[in-house]
């Protein structure tokens, strides 16, 4: 890429979106495209046709998806599946019809197999089954794998997919109901302390609601009391988590360095050119609560709720493809996790 290149972030407001457009900017790049949901809907063909027709982005990063926690892929089976394919076909076939140089496909490592040897290589996609609560969102997420793959061999285009461990950084979602397990344990023992301390005008500022009485019957309903926050599952599956940031700097020097043919193993069977980008360490939900509880400074307890799903039990990346072209993450959790609370408190 040329600093004045034409490159279009899609999902830019985003997690990793807003990380890229950061990292971008902050590297040089002066022509950056983006659009809101309301500028163009990527779930509808002609929109984004018509986008690609009026801008010719040179180079696409697809951060944009559908994402959410256990809770909301469960209970939003069809809605992850749809939208998050329907994003993807748009975007690379589009891509492709008006001849971008790179694209940059984001995934998740929730494409791996529910009982997968540890740490996870790229080699282990569609050797067993998908975990079942997150399914329809790992199926999407392999699709968009494999329509990279398949354009780049039929058509010669330099598609590459990123599969992103468990990400959290600023600009996260906070949403008690919808979000990962990371940012909601970080509000709920952020508003267990403040509940403890008799911080009542900030809990009423933190939940946007108009009286107490309206937030302590949200606070009963997370199970968050002066004494102790419940947490879904048993608090003993293991998961990797990295900061959205290092993962912005992976995706920009992927983009930067790396194409297509740097990612083939076997030129006779094209398969698994996606890059795992992680730490390599994991933690349990347990731990993680108890690291959040040091930063935060909350003196309470923990229960966990062993009736609700805890998902897949491990799921640790072998990162050494990403180590070998050239790239490894810089921030430690406990670090990220001081970050991100900061970040919390003032935004």
């Amino acid at each position: 890429m040329q600093l004045d290149s034409k490159i279009f972030v899609a999902g830019h407001n985003g997690l990793v979106g807003s990380a890229i457009v950061k990292t971008l900017k902050a590297s040089g790049y002066t022509n950056l495209i983006t659009k809101t949901r309301q500028d163009v809907n990527l779930l509808d063909f002609n929109a984004v046709d018509t986008f690609f027709k009026a801008e010719q982005p040179e180079y696409v990063f697809l951060a944009a998806a559908k994402v959410g926690g256990i809770l909301d892929n469960t209970t939003r089976r069809g809605d992850f599946i749809y939208e998050n394919l329907m994003i993807q076909n748009h975007v690379i076939h589009l891509s492709h019809v008006h001849k971008v140089k790179k694209l940059l496909f984001l995934g998740s490592t929730c494409i791996y197999p529910k009982s997968c040897p540890q740490p996870i290589k790229e080699d282990y996609l569609l050797t067993d089954v998908l975990e079942y609560t997150n399914e329809p969102y790992a199926i999407a997420k392999i699709a968009g794998i494999k329509m990279c793959e398949s354009y780049n061999l039929q058509y010669g285009t330099n598609f590459i997919s990123v599969m992103p461990t468990n990400l959290y950084g600023p600009g996260d979602n906070f949403n008690l109901k919808t979000s990962h397990v990371l940012p909601a344990l970080l509000r709920k023992i952020h508003l267990a302390k403040l509940y403890a301390e008799g911080n009542d005008a900030e809990i009423i500022k933190d939940l946007k609601v108009s009286n107490f009485a309206e937030a302590e019957a949200i606070l009963k309903d997370y199970k968050i009391t002066k004494t102790s926050v419940g947490i879904w599952g048993s608090g003993k599956p293991m998961r990797e988590f990295l900061w959205s940031e290092d993962m912005a700097e992976a995706c920009v020097f992927v983009m930067e360095s790396i194409n297509f043919k740097d990612c083939i193993n076997n030129p006779k069977e094209v398969r698994n050119t996606h890059i795992n980008i992680g730490t390599g360490e994991d933690i349990s939900i347990k731990d993680l609560a108890l690291l959040i509880k040091e930063v935060v400074g909350y003196k309470g307890d923990f229960s966990f709720d062993d009736t609700k799903p805890d998902g897949t039990q491990k799921k640790l990346t072998d990162c050494s493809k990403i180590n070998g072209l050239g790239w490894k993450y810089t921030v430690v959790l406990k670090e990220g996790v001081s970050k991100l609370h900061s970040w919390y408190k003032n935004n």
